[in-house]
């Protein structure tokens, strides 16, 4: 697994690949969250970073998708994953190496926006004026939540050689399971079922997460969503071994 790990964060980072993520993640949330009028934190006048941790999940739905596109369908296209099927190497090694370095290189990207959280600290009146238990709380539901991307990303890349289709694959189900699951619930006809299947879309488990109380069941089931289909991602290549 480490092996895997070492050779995708090299291939990240010696191409454009890390480099164009990173710049257009930052420029993207850079632009909504200062430059916009209609997302402009400064126009709201509150110390406040909620539009950021609105948009941020937004922007990540076509972000990551877009890194993990490759990880599994450029090495069936190129018959390299032929190579690694004849090594000694496990399945689930295989799986969660290229897991770990999507959302390591995931990681990296979030790590600069911390500078929004000190400049708006500094902006508050007085300086310090803002709720660092839920800014607290919904970094750690980005982590879980772009766990849970990654984890499509990449059984939507072993599903085709094409990235194109495994790119628009990957987020059409992580658009689903984020906000399409949440509107569906809100229809008149569900009745008292309404909650129940409101409760299991991802962004009323990223919320809960953004309040500032770290529920176990929310970590829990956003770890089983990640789960499930890394699950399915090694079932998929186990089934290229026979």
């Amino acid at each position: 697994m480490i092996a895997i790990f070492r050779k995708e964060i090299f291939s990240f980072f010696s191409s454009l690949t890390a480099y164009i993520v990173m710049g257009v993640f930052l420029t993207a949330v850079g632009l909504l969250l200062w430059v916009f009028p209609d997302t402009n934190v400064l126009n709201y006048g509150y110390a406040d970073l909620g539009t950021f941790f609105n948009l941020t999940p937004l922007v990540l739905l076509f972000l990551i998708p877009a890194i993990t596109m490759r990880a599994l369908a450029e090495e069936v296209k190129n018959g390299t994953i032929e190579l690694l099927l004849t090594k000694p190497l496990g399945n689930w090694s295989l799986v969660l190496g290229k897991f770990w370095a999507s959302l390591a290189l995931t990681f990296l990207a979030l790590i600069p926006t911390l500078l929004y959280y000190y400049t708006v600290y500094q902006l508050g009146n007085p300086v310090g004026n803002i709720d660092s238990a839920a800014v607290f709380g919904s970094y750690i539901g980005l982590l879980f939540l772009s766990a849970v991307f990654v984890s499509i990303g990449l059984w939507t890349s072993s599903l085709s050689d094409n990235q194109i289709v495994a790119f628009v694959l990957g987020v059409f189900i992580c658009f689903l399971l984020y906000t399409g699951i949440g509107a569906i619930a809100k229809l008149d006809f569900w009745g008292e079922f309404s909650y129940p299947l409101s409760w299991i879309s991802l962004d009323e488990q990223y919320a809960d997460l953004g309040r500032g109380l770290i529920d176990s069941r929310n970590v829990v089931y956003l770890t089983s969503v990640a789960v499930l289909f890394l699950w399915m991602t090694q079932n998929r290549i186990a089934s290229r071994r026979k």
